[in-house]
C-alpha cells in the first residue's frame, strides 16, 4: 500500500509524459487535499505558460490520460483537478495496510549511520527545563531513524570538563565525599554549584586551592581524576532518573562528554595550523571561514584557541565533527541544541569542511530548537527568576494529572501508571507538536486538557478503541475485516490512515517531528468522527458492517499506538 498523495503524484507525471512529452514528467503536479475532492492537482495552472496553452485546456489532456484510474477526475474553475478516489481502491489499500507488520513505513536502502547530539546538560548545574527540548526532540528522532532502519549512534555532549571543575572538586573535598554524593544525586546540581562559587569569589585561599586542581584535572592526576569521577557518577545517576522519567533512550553509553574530547584538543589546533587552514590573530589561533563578518565588516574568527592558550567550545566541536565522520563513519549528524547557536555551529561546520574533516558525502544538520516561554511570554523562569528545575517541572505534571483523573475509580496502582503516562505525555508532547525552531508557551492547562491538539486527546482515542475491543470479547490482533467503506466517516478515516507511512518517512528526513504530530492529531480526530457516526458493537448493526469496522478500530489503535511511541509519548490501554 502508499499513500494516496504519493500515488497520485506518480500517475500525474506518467500522464504528463504521455500527453506532454517525457520531459515534462518531472513536474510537480502540485496536489493537495481538498475540500471539493479527495486530492486537487494545479499543475496545469503552472504548466500552461510553458506549454503556451489554456490550463483548462492542460488540464483535460491529463485528465484523458488518466482514463484508467481508480476513481474520478473532473476538470474545475480556470483548470484544476479535482480527484476523487474509488471506495474499493481506498478499502483495499487499508486492508493491505492492516496485514503490514509496518504498516506501509518503509524503510531507508541502504541504511545510513546517523549520529544525534542532544540532550547535553552540563554536569557543573542542574538539569533544568532548557534541556527539556533538546532532549525530547533529539530522542524522538533517534527512535524515528531506527524504525526506518538506520543505524543510531546517540551522543550526550555532557559538559563534564573545564575549569568549574577545580572549584566542584575542591568543594567535595571540604563537605566530604558522602555528603557531596548524596546532594547531587538528590538533584541539587544548582546548590552544590552555587555554594562553591560563593566560597570561589570570597576565599582567596580556596580560589588558590581550585585553580590548583584544575590543573592537576588536565594534567591527568590519579587522585584528581577519581573525585572527578565520584562527582560525576553522582550527577550522571541523577540525570538517568530523570531520562527514566520521561522515558527518553539515552543510556550511559552514549555519553560523550566534552572530557572525551581532551586528548584530542591540541592535535586538532596542530593540524589546522599546519594545513594553513587556522592561523594566529591577535594572540589566538582562529579559523576565518568565508561569508562570516562581524558588526565592523571584519572577517569574523572561529576561535580554536585562546590567546591564553585555553580551548574552547569551538576546539570540542571541531573535535568531534572529525571524531564522527572519522571513527563513528556517520552519513547524516543531527546536532539538537538550541537555535542560538546557529551562527557558532554554520561556522563550525564550514570551518570543518575547510579543513577536509566533513566531506560532502556527510551531512551535518542544526535541528535549532527554539525557547521555552512562560504565560507571560518570557523565558520559563521561577517567580524568583531563576531556572525552573526539570525534575520539579516534570513532578508537577504527574500530581496534575493525578488530580484530572482522581474521580476514575482506579485502583493506586493504575492511577499512578495513568498519571505518570498522562503527565510525560502531556509535556513531551505539547513540545513536539510544535515546529522544533519556534518558541512555544509552557502551558500546563492546555497541554493537560483532553481536547484539542493534545497528548491526553491522543491517548484517549487508543484507549477508547481499547475499550470497544473490550466491551466486544474480541482481541484487536484477530480483526481483519474485510474492510468495506459504506459511510462518509468510515471512508475518511481509512483515507487518512493510508497516509501514515509516507508522514512517518518525511518526518524523519526533515527532522520536523511536529509533522508526525499533527498527523497522528488528524487520525485521532477522524477516528472520533467515526465513532460517533458509525456503531461498532451495537445491537442491529449488521456482521460484516461490525466485522469492517472493528479492522477499521484495529488499523487505527496501530497507527496511532506506533506513532505516539515513535515521538516517545506513551500510551496507557486505560484512562
Amino acid at each position: 500500500m502508499t499513500d494516496p498523495q504519493i500515488v497520485l503524484t506518480e500517475r500525474v507525471q506518467q500522464a504528463l509524459a504521455r500527453a506532454f512529452g517525457q520531459e515534462h514528467a518531472d513536474a510537480d503536479p502540485l496536489i493537495r487535499p481538498s475540500q471539493f475532492a479527495d486530492f486537487q492537482a494545479n499543475v496545469a495552472m503552472s504548466l500552461a505558460k510553458r506549454l503556451r496553452r489554456a490550463p483548462r485546456e492542460v488540464a483535460e489532456a491529463i485528465r484523458t490520460e488518466l482514463s484508467d484510474f481508480p476513481g474520478t477526475i473532473e476538470v474545475s474553475g480556470p483548470g484544476f483537478l479535482n480527484i476523487t478516489l474509488d471506495d474499493t481502491w481506498i478499502a483495499a489499500e487499508a486492508a493491505q495496510m492492516l496485514d503490514d507488520a509496518r504498516l506501509g513505513v518503509g524503510t531507508i536502502t541502504p541504511a545510513q549511520t546517523v549520529v544525534i547530539d542532544y540532550s547535553a546538560p552540563n554536569a557543573a548545574k542542574e538539569m533544568h527545563v532548557g534541556h527539556l527540548r533538546t532532549t525530547i526532540v533529539g530522542d524522538a528522532l533517534a527512535r524515528l531513524h531506527e524504525h526506518l532502519g538506520n543505524k543510531v549512534v546517540r551522543q550526550n555532549h555532557l559538559g563534564d570538563w573545564g575549569t568549574p571543575f577545580g572549584m566542584l572538586i575542591e568543594h567535595l573535598l571540604d563537605i566530604g565525599e558522602e555528603a557531596a554524593v548524596a546532594q547531587l544525586e538528590a538533584g541539587m546540581g544548582t546548590e552544590y554549584y552555587q555554594a562553591a562559587r560563593a566560597k570561589f569569589d570570597a576565599d582567596e585561599s580556596f580560589k588558590t586551592r581550585a585553580r590548583v586542581r584544575v590543573t592537576t584535572l588536565q594534567s591527568g592526576d590519579p587522585e584528581t581524576l577519581r573525585l572527578w569521577h565520584v562527582f560525576m557518577d553522582a550527577t550522571v545517576r541523577y540525570f538517568n532518573k530523570i531520562y527514566e522519567m520521561l522515558g527518553v533512550t539515552l543510556t550511559d553509553a552514549d555519553i560523550a562528554g566534552e572530557s572525551m574530547y581532551n586528548p584530542m584538543l591540541q592535535k586538532v589546533c596542530d593540524d589546522l595550523e599546519e594545513a594553513g587552514v587556522a592561523q594566529i590573530s591577535e594572540g589566538a589561533l582562529c579559523v576565518f571561514p568565508p561569508g562570516f563578518t562581524g558588526s565592523d565588516d571584519k572577517p569574523l574568527p572561529l576561535i580554536i584557541r585562546k590567546s591564553d592558550g585555553g580551548y574552547g567550545y569551538a576546539t570540542t566541536d571541531m573535535a568531534a565533527v572529525r571524531y564522527r565522520v572519522h571513527d563513528l563513519k556517520s552519513d547524516r549528524m543531527l546536532y539538537v541544541v538550541g537555535a542560538d547557536q546557529a551562527l557558532h555551529f554554520r561556522m563550525v561546520f564550514e570551518a570543518a569542511r575547510m579543513a577536509g574533516w566533513l566531506p560532502d558525502t556527510v551531512s551535518a544538520e542544526h535541528v535549532k530548537i527554539g525557547m521555552m516561554l512562560g504565560k507571560d511570554g518570557r523565558r520559563f523562569k521561577t517567580r524568583s527568576g531563576e531556572s525552573v528545575k526539570l525534575m520539579d517541572l516534570l513532578q508537577e505534571a504527574i500530581d496534575r494529572a493525578t488530580a484530572a483523573i482522581a474521580d476514575r475509580g482506579y485502583d493506586e496502582q493504575m492511577q499512578r501508571e495513568i498519571a505518570h503516562a498522562v503527565g510525560m505525555g502531556a509535556v513531551k508532547y505539547a513540545d513536539l507538536s510544535v515546529s522544533h525552531d519556534s518558541e512555544y508557551v509552557f502551558d500546563f492547562d492546555r497541554m493537560l486538557g483532553f481536547t484539542g491538539n493534545t497528548a491526553p486527546y491522543l491517548q484517549y482515542a487508543q484507549a477508547r478503541i481499547r475499550s470497544i475491543f473490550r466491551r466486544g470479547g474480541v482481541d484487536p490482533a484477530t480483526a481483519t475485516g474485510p474492510i468495506v467503506l459504506g459511510e462518509p466517516a468510515e471512508r475518511a478515516l481509512a483515507l487518512q490512515l493510508l497516509g501514515f507511512g509516507a508522514v512517518v518517512e518525511q518526518t524523519t528526513a526533515l527532522s520536523e517531528p511536529h509533522r508526525l504530530c499533527a498527523y497522528i492529531y488528524a487520525a485521532a480526530t477522524a477516528f472520533t468522527d467515526f465513532f460517533e457516526q458509525c456503531p461498532v458493537l451495537k445491537e442491529g448493526v449488521e456482521p460484516d458492517v461490525r466485522a469492517s469496522r472493528l479492522a477499521l478500530c484495529a488499523l487505527t489503535l496501530r497507527v496511532l499506538e506506533t506513532g505516539l511511541d515513535l515521538l516517545g509519548v506513551p500510551v496507557p490501554e486505560r484512562m
